[in-house]
């Protein structure tokens, strides 16, 4: 029963959290001209400079999905299938979800490590005194720069993901590559797209949500920034699976 009630309230208390978080997005939009800067470097920090692992990473799994996958179709003579299989591995499912650990690894541990040691150095007091809202001016940035960059990374995270499985098609079954792209985008579907996006986006507001959430609950000593950062990075990554298994479920239940 305590262990219902303490993640009830835990979770009570991060759809609080998120709530303020979005209230804040208004007034940021409205007048967050002093915060853009935060904006654009958490964008910087977790998309451009996250992009070579993953755009590397998911070129390896284009390239396995296709490696594995080719000759089991080809014994059954339906290597057309190859195509739905590619998108539904790498842009429906495992690119949302790669993408997700590689920015909850990278951007969820600063983010918690940044915040926590802001508290710890009062500065967050300080933004208070001077009449200045910490959630607008140093989460809502934060929380829209993951975001986008979660949206930007998965969508060059299925791309590259294709273009890799085109390259080890060559050895299977040479074609030009007009070909090839022809029949990924026959294979795509509306759903396939929505989906994707929808968990990108989520998996984004999440992941920021719980790394800010996990900063601002640092109390007194230094020595909490690191657990800090180990708590949002595991949250983070358990949350992001259990939120784009959700929309999974209920996107094949439609």
């Amino acid at each position: 029963m305590k262990l219902r009630l303490a993640f009830l309230d835990s979770l009570l208390y991060t759809l609080g959290f998120f709530a303020r978080i979005l209230k804040g997005v208004g007034y940021f939009v409205m007048r967050g001209q002093a915060s853009f800067k935060i904006l654009i470097m958490q964008i910087l920090f977790t998309f451009v400079e996250a992009m070579g692992i993953s755009c590397l990473m998911a070129l390896g799994l284009g390239a396995a999905i296709n490696i594995l996958l080719m000759p089991l179709f080809s014994s059954v003579s339906q290597q057309s299938l190859i195509y739905a299989a590619l998108i539904t591995v790498i842009t429906r499912e495992l690119g949302p979800i790669l993408t997700a650990i590689i920015i909850s690894a990278r951007s969820a541990t600063a983010i918690a490590a940044e915040m926590s040691g802001m508290v710890i150095s009062h500065e967050i007091e300080a933004y208070i005194s001077i009449g200045v809202d910490p959630i607008e001016h140093l989460a809502v940035p934060r929380f829209l720069g993951v975001t986008i960059s979660m949206f930007l990374l998965n969508f060059y995270f299925s791309i590259f993901g294709l273009a890799g499985s085109f390259f080890v098609a060559q050895f299977f079954n040479p074609m030009p590559p007009s070909i090839y792209f022809e029949n990924i985008l026959q294979a795509l579907t509306l759903p396939d797209l929505i989906i994707s996006i929808v968990k990108s986006l989520v998996s984004g507001m999440v992941i920021s949500t719980v790394a800010i959430m996990h900063g601002f609950a640092v109390e007194h000593a230094s020595t909490e920034i690191p657990i800090a950062g180990l708590r949002a990075v595991s949250s983070a990554i358990v949350m992001s699976i259990i939120v784009q298994s959700v929309l999974s479920a209920l996107s094949y239940s439609l």
